[in-house]
């Protein structure tokens, strides 16, 4: 019988992630603290974002924080961001707008 430690990020009573290293998930819980931080500014921001893009975009701000600080800083990010995440933050930003699709295809 084998025994392995895991360690589990769990936030409101819900599991988020499982990791092998305490290291891992320290990360990853200090990554969502930041985001959550992130949530709570976009919501002072002169912006219209249902509470699902606002969280989306916490998340991609707060999972490429050190990119965020270069373009802050002035500096260009030493990498792009992956296409899947910015795919996802696209589909979000297009499902929330009204019949776009479909009310251009009847014009």
């Amino acid at each position: 019988m084998a025994v392995e430690v895991k360690y589990v990020v769990v936030r409101n009573g819900e599991e988020k992630m499982t990791f092998a290293t305490k290291k891992e998930a320290d990360a990853y819980d200090k990554m969502l603290d930041l985001a959550d931080s992130l949530g709570e500014w976009l919501q002072q921001a002169p912006l219209n974002l249902d509470d699902e893009q606002r969280e989306g975009l916490s998340f991609f701000l707060a999972e490429h924080k050190d990119a965020l600080g270069q373009i802050l800083r002035g500096a260009a990010p030493a990498e792009a961001p992956k296409k899947a995440a910015k795919v996802k933050m696209e589909k979000s930003v297009a499902t929330s707008k009204e019949g776009s699709a479909s009310e251009k295809q009847a014009a």
